[in-house]
């Protein structure tokens, strides 16, 4: 079977926001292993690969039936090291494999709550679209358009983001005079291969949104305190992804 549509996961060792995170216990399973488990079930991913630099997270993540056939070099998994880095590091990886995708699946461990025909409409979505754009990235429209904020002068002074407003009175105006803004999530980014290769780059300029309901992705512990009071007061979620 051709594995054409590949997902992957980084589960990196080393956070410093929340120690270890990516394998925290949510409704006693670790973080990681919700994403693997929502790859699984999805009808249209071929294979599921966890790049990761810890040999601890290579085996709870073999535990969930991922694959991991190789760990992310200390190199590329620093703080500041970037998705290109992991995503190219694992296209060249799996090369060696004979495992040459058309399109990566990236989903983020730290934004668990995710849905298996989610995951399989945005791969649609992209798939319909990929002759006109270079990549796909789920977003969420922001509570208060980003029209109606600040950033500082150079004489610390008050300044729109929009640059055409001169007056802060405008920027009080009714949010229905201003665009709608979007701000990514981490329920998924898909990437097409050819354009990765060509370009050293994932994304590009011509990002087509897809759109989701805001969710909650794991920054530091109050963030995680949240998830596990969703996965209390909603216990069918843990019962639909571990079933």
């Amino acid at each position: 079977m051709k594995k054409k549509i590949v997902a992957i996961i980084p589960a990196r060792s080393g956070s410093k926001g929340l120690r270890n995170k990516n394998i925290k216990l949510l409704g006693g399973h670790p973080l990681l292993a919700w994403s693997i488990i929502i790859c699984k079930k999805t009808k249209l991913i071929d294979y599921v690969l966890v790049s990761t630099n810890s040999k601890k997270y290579a085996r709870i993540a073999t535990k969930y039936n991922a694959q991991v056939p190789f760990l992310r070099p200390a190199n590329i998994s620093r703080d500041f090291s970037t998705d290109y880095e992991f995503i190219n590091h694992a296209l060249n990886k799996l090369s060696k494999f004979k495992i040459n995708p058309e399109i990566i699946v990236h989903i983020r461990p730290t934004t668990p709550l995710r849905d298996p025909k989610q995951i399989d409409k945005a791969i649609k979505h992209f798939i319909k679209n990929k002759s006109r754009v270079s990549a796909l990235r789920s977003v969420h429209e922001m509570s208060e358009t980003a029209y109606k904020s600040f950033e500082t002068s150079d004489k610390k002074l008050l300044k729109p983001i929009l640059k055409k407003i001169k007056f802060l009175d405008k920027v009080n105006l009714p949010r229905q005079k201003f665009k709608k803004t979007y701000v990514a999530n981490g329920i998924i980014d898909i990437y097409s291969v050819p354009f990765i290769k060509k370009n050293k780059m994932l994304l590009g300029s011509k990002v087509i949104p897809f759109i989701t309901s805001p969710t909650t992705d794991v920054d530091n512990i109050n963030d995680f305190k949240y998830l596990e009071y969703q996965v209390r007061k909603n216990p069918k979620i843990l019962n639909t992804i571990f079933k």
